[in-house]
């Protein structure tokens, strides 16, 4: 078997020659794959043919064939680097992978600080609203309850007033010069129903008048301008004339109920007596609180609503900070589980690296080339009967698939074989 050691210094010293050159090579190649075939040639010769020792040639043609695979490192590396590359480019997806998964945990720790900010906010705002540029007061609600508590009996008051003194205005005859009498009329809206649906309407509906002017004097109040005051003061003077016209027309029905024959009532009349002006001050007096507590309790509701406003604010930009979060979870599970197995091809290319590759199909052509010699040696070398040489060939053949089903090298296609490092 001097011949096939000789042939393996011949290969080795061919590809450390012309590993770079790829003329050189193929031309080396080429020598090589004849010297197998005169290695094949010329062993076969020696032994006649004899199968046994084609199994031992073919035995030792791929031990050495194996070791000096593992020897030439230049060969191997080049081999290797396909594994290499990809290796390279794995790593370079599971570094993106890993800069993308430190960009959502970073988003991720940033969704948590705003949460946690804005349900801070949220209980802040109520004791410090200046802080988040919302002009309330700090204890609105309870500002709110009082005015409520104050507006709703001064409402009440203005309904049975404006009812029972346009009543006795403008439809009542008087029984009694009482004052009292005159402005609280317990029945005057079921009066005012008797007369006709009429009076009954214009009794019923002259408080909403004003407290349509109460509202109109707080909506004026909403824009501080020159004209807001000129109507505001208008509002009043047009309140005050009217609960002027009421005065005037019951403390003439009082009057007339109790004149002296021969008296005539007159404004200057009206004007001196007292209960003229005690029922001014009555309407006047009452519903200009009431518009002053009116608007009040409207802008406590409002301070109320603008914290509302920004709770409910907070409350939806914690709700798509939530969004963000399940959406940032589901990728970072995706970015985990492809950094995992990532990093199981990365681990698996790099024992491919760590241990050789056999070159299967350089291999195979030379234990062919090998064959082929030892058949070609039966051939012309061996004088043996046909059908002897027949059978001889045959049982070479059958030494010969043997030896490849033992290596796992029989219908193989493809080029390389990996024996990774354990």
């Amino acid at each position: 078997m001097g011949a096939i050691k000789n042939l393996f210094k011949l290969k080795n010293n061919v590809d450390n020659k012309s590993i770079n050159d790829h003329n050189n090579t193929e031309e080396a190649r080429e020598q090589i794959r004849i010297t197998y075939y005169q290695s094949g040639y010329g062993a076969s010769t020696k032994a006649s043919g004899d199968p046994t020792t084609l199994g031992v040639g073919l035995q030792n043609l791929y031990n050495s064939f194996e070791d000096l695979c593992r020897k030439q490192l230049n060969e191997q590396k080049i081999l290797k680097q396909p594994y290499i590359e990809e290796q390279e480019r794995e790593k370079t997806q599971l570094k993106k992978r890993e800069t993308a998964l430190s960009i959502y945990d970073e988003q991720l720790t940033v969704i948590g600080d705003n949460i946690d900010k804005y349900n801070k906010q949220m209980v802040d705002v109520k004791s410090d609203p200046e802080k988040y540029g919302i002009d309330a007061n700090k204890k609105p609600k309870a500002q709110l309850i009082i005015g409520l508590f104050l507006l709703i009996p001064i409402t009440i008051y203005l309904f049975v007033f404006y009812i029972s003194a346009s009543y006795s205005a403008f439809f009542k005859d008087f029984e009694t010069g009482s004052l009292t009498a005159a402005i609280f009329d317990a029945n005057a809206l079921s009066k005012a129903i008797s007369d006709g649906w009429l009076e009954a309407v214009f009794v019923g509906t002259i408080p909403f008048v004003f407290m349509g002017l109460g509202y109109l004097v707080h909506m004026f109040q909403i824009n501080k301008s020159l004209m807001s005051y000129l109507k505001l003061g208008a509002l009043f003077l047009l309140t005050f004339m009217f609960d002027v016209i009421l005065a005037y027309l019951i403390e003439k029905k009082i009057f007339e109920f109790d004149r002296i024959l021969g008296q005539e009532f007159s404004p200057e009349i009206a004007v001196k007596s007292v209960n003229f002006w005690g029922i001014i001050f009555a309407g006047f007096v009452v519903y200009v609180i009431w518009g002053l507590v009116f608007d009040f309790v409207m802008k406590e509701y409002e301070n109320v609503d603008k914290i509302k406003a920004f709770i409910r604010g907070k409350k939806e930009e914690i709700k798509n900070e939530l969004s963000k979060k399940v959406e940032l979870v589901s990728k970072v599970e995706k970015i985990k589980h492809e950094i995992t197995s990532i990093e199981g091809k990365i681990s698996e290319l790099q024992s491919k690296i760590d241990g050789f590759v056999f070159p299967v199909k350089e291999y195979l052509h030379y234990h062919y080339q090998f064959k082929e010699g030892w058949y070609q040696a039966i051939n012309a070398e061996i004088a043996l009967p046909t059908k002897e040489k027949d059978m001889l060939r045959n049982r070479c053949e059958e030494v010969a698939n043997s030896h490849l089903k033992e290596l796992n090298l029989n219908d193989m296609d493809f080029q390389n074989l990996i024996f990774s490092k354990q």
